[in-house]
């Protein structure tokens, strides 16, 4: 996995996790990489400080809570369920949305995608699990797909 610090065309930035540099280059390409705050595709790369922990604990006082607005803390508010920015409020009402109108179809998502893709099941909103190897190749057979930008609660702390 690798974590890219991404901006809109109108200086938006978010942070999105990708299977590999590759993968994010095929979603970008297919137009499915989506600014969080306005919907623009027209999303690029911003420079990111690499991520390095230490191998020992060090022997000094525990860190300061995470800055507010950092990821960190979005993942820490998220968790403890407090919406504190608009971007998290905006992703939740998301949740709610996909979780109340579709159906969650889990690990047979690209076989029921793709099913309905060839008239072989009935059309339905659906939302479950893929590898990106299997949602490139909805991609390629013409299969309409949208990553989500939250994984299922089931998965979650």
């Amino acid at each position: 996995m690798i974590r890219y610090a991404l901006k809109c065309e109108k200086d938006h930035r978010f942070e999105s996790w990708f299977a590999s540099a590759s993968a994010y280059d095929t979603l970008r390409k297919a137009g499915h990489v989506s600014c969080v705050e306005c919907g623009s595709v027209e999303v690029e790369k911003t420079l990111m400080a690499p991520a390095v922990t230490a191998t020992k604990a060090p022997k000094t006082t525990p860190a300061a809570p995470p800055a507010k607005g950092s990821a960190d803390a979005a993942a820490r508010t998220a968790t403890e369920g407090a919406l504190s920015t608009p971007r998290e409020a905006k992703l939740a009402a998301l949740r709610r949305k996909v979780e109340a109108n579709s159906d969650y179809v889990g690990n047979n998502f690209v076989s029921e995608a793709r099913a309905m893709h060839l008239g072989d099941a009935p059309e339905r909103p659906i939302w479950g699990e893929a590898r990106i190897d299997e949602a490139k190749a909805l991609v390629d057979d013409g299969v309409p797909v949208l990553p989500l930008p939250f994984i299922p609660r089931s998965k979650t702390n």
